[in-house]
């Protein structure tokens, strides 16, 4: 199971679970082109393109930071040309970059909504139809969204609609291309964590650094999007997969080596279906 010489194209890259997968993907020498906003340090969201590069390039792979907004096409476009000119191509796609408001319907300014459908919806689609021409060159290509399985149970739309919908949107877009492309061999799957995973958004969101101790790192969900993007394209499309259930299937059974703090009871995510629930659209 080896990445070496593929070329990533990640979205929100600069920090947590984007920058876990690209690390991950740069340690079996992968290429990998940084697309995030990021491009000055800001003390509530550490990393930036620069300084994540120079991460990924003592991991062992090639870097390509990239300025990029996603909700700008012709910033997108050349973000895209940019790194088929450095790198040939590209053969994975992830779409990482999201944005979130936990907030009820007469809470959330119209502003935040727009930024959350924009980024998570609209920029997913947008990065999305502009990588997929190169994809349909590659020789295993995949695409993966960090979005959650469609459960329509209405308790994760009850306190924050907003969110649901832009966060569901980016796996509505997976369920449809997966099945749009599946002629051309490209994978489209989603992948979202069973617990909460330490990040910037769990710091300053959602609990803080009591609330960190409560995640795992976002090496489980690195490990579990290798695991993917190392499985056969054609074979592997339209899944909404869980973190753990992918690392399960590969043979790991030692989850504690991604707890923050062993031991300490674990925060569930949101949009995770009870043991048993069926989702509306079953995994593929």
């Amino acid at each position: 199971m080896s990445l070496a010489n593929k070329t990533l194209f990640v979205t929100g890259a600069s920090r947590g679970i984007g920058l876990a997968i690209a690390l991950r993907a740069a340690r079996d020498g992968a290429n990998v082109a940084i697309a995030a906003k990021t491009v000055t340090p800001d003390p509530r969201l550490p990393g930036t393109i620069f300084t994540a590069a120079e991460e990924v390039e003592k991991a062992g792979g090639k870097a390509l930071p990239l300025s990029c907004d996603i909700r700008d096409e012709q910033g997108v476009e050349k973000a895209v040309a940019d790194t088929v000119a450095r790198f040939g191509g590209i053969d994975i796609l992830v779409n990482n970059a999201s944005a979130i408001s936990l907030t009820g319907t007469l809470s959330t300014p119209m502003k935040r909504y727009d930024l959350m459908h924009q980024i998570n919806g609209r920029g997913t689609f947008l990065v999305s139809q502009k990588c997929i021409p190169h994809l349909m060159k590659a020789a295993n290509p995949h695409v993966l969204n960090l979005s959650p399985p469609l459960d329509f149970d209405v308790k994760w739309f009850a306190n924050h609609p907003a969110y649901t919908l832009a966060k569901y949107s980016m796996s509505v877009y997976a369920w449809a291309m997966a099945e749009e492309f599946r002629s051309k061999g490209i994978a489209f799957n989603c992948l979202w964590p069973r617990t909460g995973i330490a990040t910037a958004a769990i710091r300053n969101v959602l609990g803080g650094d009591e609330g960190m101790k409560a995640c795992r790192k976002p090496e489980i969900m690195a490990d579990a999007a290798h695991a993917i993007f190392n499985r056969t394209a054609k074979g592997c499309t339209g899944n909404f997969f869980i973190d753990d259930e992918v690392l399960a299937a590969e043979g790991v059974t030692d989850f504690e080596q991604y707890a923050v703090s062993p031991g300490t009871p674990l925060m569930p995510d949101f949009f995770v279906p009870a043991a048993g629930a069926r989702t509306v659209v079953g995994r593929g």
